[in-house]
């Protein structure tokens, strides 16, 4: 299963401008490289979400104490590696994004689809990581000349808050907050939007937890709402603050609607909404459904 290598006389310049951001935001231009054969911890594909949590738990717990639990690529064949490139089932060691290739595809189809229906609004993703979805966001925006729209980065830059079981009962017990891989600074991320020509005033940081940011985010309107929040609490709290931001004929992108909790969370909201726009599955770890009204 070769990754995907498009013709130049098939394609655009811009096309070919987001193929390039696409492989290098995921490290897959170095997938056979010496130097990215280590990894956090990546997980085969097809390996149950019960061992997937116990594996990601237990890496955490380690990480408090700054011993990394890894894997080298060395185990895993090419074809693979390139299957967990392409579904984004592993924490790469570099790499700016780890949504994979699919969930790459569909932000950016997502993203064309509003840019060429005129649907108003911006872009946002809450729960960034190393800001590579935002940053391929930002790049798409360029690729096609829009200057009209901001791309909004939010995130606490301090890793997943800690479970409110009380409150959100579908966070008890709940590890996330023990993951140090995933508190990535607000100067890191900004730094690799850098990196990438791509940071400039249309990009917009919303810096702590989601419910204090995000309710008073002066934000008018919204065409992308991408959710990678991981937590009950984390994904009902943005719908509840954006949803009604997002224009019709926009998307919502749930990054994590394979992990129950986040599936709840969405469940809930789209039962108490009355949302019965279609949800799609995108590689058996995210969703997404376009707004109808």
């Amino acid at each position: 299963m070769p990754l995907t290598v498009l013709s130049l006389g098939e394609i655009s310049p811009e096309m070919l401008y987001l193929d390039l951001m696409k492989r290098v935001l995921s490290d897959s231009i170095f997938i056979d490289h010496p130097l990215a054969h280590l990894v956090p911890y990546q997980i085969k594909v097809g390996t149950p979400w019960i061992k997937r949590q116990f594996l990601w738990m237990i890496s955490g717990l380690l990480a408090r104490y700054r011993i990394t639990m890894a894997e080298s690529n060395d185990s895993f064949t090419h074809e693979e590696r390139v299957l967990a490139i392409a579904n984004g089932t592993f924490w790469p060691a570099r790499a700016h994004t780890m949504i994979g290739h699919k969930r790459l595809n569909n932000l950016q189809t997502c993203v064309e689809s509003v840019l060429r229906h005129s649907v108003p609004g911006d872009l946002i993703e809450t729960g960034v990581w190393r800001g590579g979805a935002c940053i391929f966001m930002r790049a798409i925006l360029k690729a096609y000349g829009d200057e009209t729209r901001s791309v909004w980065v939010a995130d606490s830059f301090e890793g997943l808050p800690s479970p409110s079981p009380n409150k959100y009962k579908a966070d008890e017990g709940d590890q996330w907050h023990t993951f140090d891989i995933l508190a990535i600074p607000l100067e890191e991320v900004q730094s690799n939007f850098r990196r990438y020509g791509l940071l400039d005033d249309r990009v917009r940081f919303l810096k702590g937890w989601f419910k204090d940011t995000l309710p008073i985010a002066p934000i008018d309107r919204l065409a992308v709402l991408r959710l990678d929040g991981d937590m009950y609490e984390s994904t009902i709290q943005a719908l509840e603050a954006l949803y009604d931001k997002l224009s019709p004929g926009g998307f919502v992108i749930i990054d994590d609607f394979s992990l129950p909790p986040c599936a709840q969370a969405v469940g809930d909201f789209r039962s108490a909404r009355g949302i019965k726009d279609a949800l799609i599955d995108i590689d058996g770890s995210g969703s997404y459904w376009q707004r109808s009204a």
